[in-house]
């Protein structure tokens, strides 16, 4: 489970949107914090009008203050600059990451207003959760930092058994919170089936259908395993098998159920254009503005 959770920061307030999470999270999973910033070389000193950190003091400073303000008396905060200047952020938070810190859930903002903002916060987040084998817990800023509440998780799940290893954690999460857990398979239909299944569907509609009814009565036994497991560890759970397009049925689950958090399993480190062109979790992430774990899988 998460037991050191890394927040990178750059002084802005859309950056910020992380901390009320980052602050709920380390109390609830009893889990230290270490806040890192990374000075950008050739950064402006602001963009938008939003501070932007560009001195390794100034950093310092910031991060201190935000340790102190920001987190209860009781958690275990760290800082650090990283004050040689680098071009790639995304990859010295990588770096950092798999070398110095090794956290087991690092949180980001995962876009701002559009602009530089939307460049800085967008490239950088979606590089780290492509690149990284770290879960990777995204957050979208919103007007005023909120207070972080954790009552449904919806966790989408298919038929291959590597993405269960999602299971320990939202397990974790729905007992330290008392959360109740929505697990989701979405089955394509004909119609939203894409690539070679699409090709074999428009070939063999009728083998087609077939085998995607077959891939729902295996859904349906697997939630049955799980729902049984959740039970007997006094986890409230549903789960639910729709058909259609899976990024907008889970999108929409998840605005219907009033999901505060969507957990996903991830195939690693796809890269950047692979992760963010074809992934299902992706295409989530970038409709809704609930925050989304991504947790690879070996």
């Amino acid at each position: 489970m998460f037991k050191h959770i890394l927040v990178p920061l750059d002084g802005s307030k859309l950056a910020e949107a992380a901390l009320p999470v980052a602050a709920s999270l380390s109390q609830a999973l009893r889990a230290p914090v270490t806040l890192l910033h990374v000075i950008e070389q050739d950064a402006p000193e602001a963009v938008h009008r939003d501070r932007h950190l560009t001195g390794a003091d100034q950093a310092e400073r910031y991060l201190a203050e935000v340790a102190k303000s920001c987190f209860p008396v009781k958690t275990k905060v760290d800082w650090h600059v990283h004050t040689a200047a680098v071009a790639d952020v995304a990859r010295s938070i990588i770096d950092h990451s798999a070398d110095e810190f090794q956290p087991d859930l690092i949180i980001l903002t995962s876009h701002g207003n559009s602009g530089m903002h939307d460049l800085f916060f967008g490239n950088i987040a979606q590089q780290v959760a492509a690149g990284s084998g770290t879960p990777v817990l995204l957050i979208k800023p919103g007007q005023e930092a909120a207070a972080f509440q954790l009552k449904h998780i919806l966790v989408p799940l298919d038929n291959e058994s590597i993405h269960d290893a999602v299971i320990p954690i939202v397990e974790n999460l729905a007992l330290s919170y008392r959360a109740e857990l929505n697990l989701i398979c979405v089955i394509p239909t004909l119609a939203t089936l894409s690539g070679e299944q699409a090709a074999a569907g428009a070939l063999m509609p009728n083998t087609t259908t077939e085998y995607l009814n077959m891939e729902e009565d295996i859904a349906r036994k697997h939630f049955q395993g799980h729902l049984g497991a959740f039970k007997k560890k006094n986890i409230s759970a549903t789960a639910d098998i729709v058909r259609g397009d899976p990024a907008p049925v889970i999108t929409d689950s998840a605005e219907t159920i009033h999901a505060d958090l969507i957990v996903f399993g991830t195939h690693g480190r796809a890269g950047l254009d692979a992760f963010w062109n074809r992934s299902v979790a992706a295409a989530v992430a970038r409709r809704t503005d609930i925050p989304v774990l991504l947790v690879p899988l070996s």
